[in-house]
């Protein structure tokens, strides 16, 4: 069974998107990215299953183009 709420760290996002730091926190800024989860006083992290939407959306689109 797979764990829907497994959440992620940065470096994981970046490598699942191909995203960078910068364009993931400006795309959020912007509305378009999952925000993170603050899982401590100085730590964040992503619900995967978000940022696996994000991506099945980015495919969807792409196909719909």
């Amino acid at each position: 069974m797979q764990n829907d709420n497994r959440l992620i760290r940065l470096p994981d996002v970046m490598s699942k998107t191909g995203l960078g730091r910068a364009s993931i926190y400006r795309y959020i800024d912007l509305g378009k990215f999952p925000a993170p989860v603050r899982v401590g006083e100085r730590a964040s992290a992503w619900v995967e299953q978000e940022i696996d939407a994000w991506i099945s959306d980015r495919i969807k689109e792409r196909a719909n183009a």
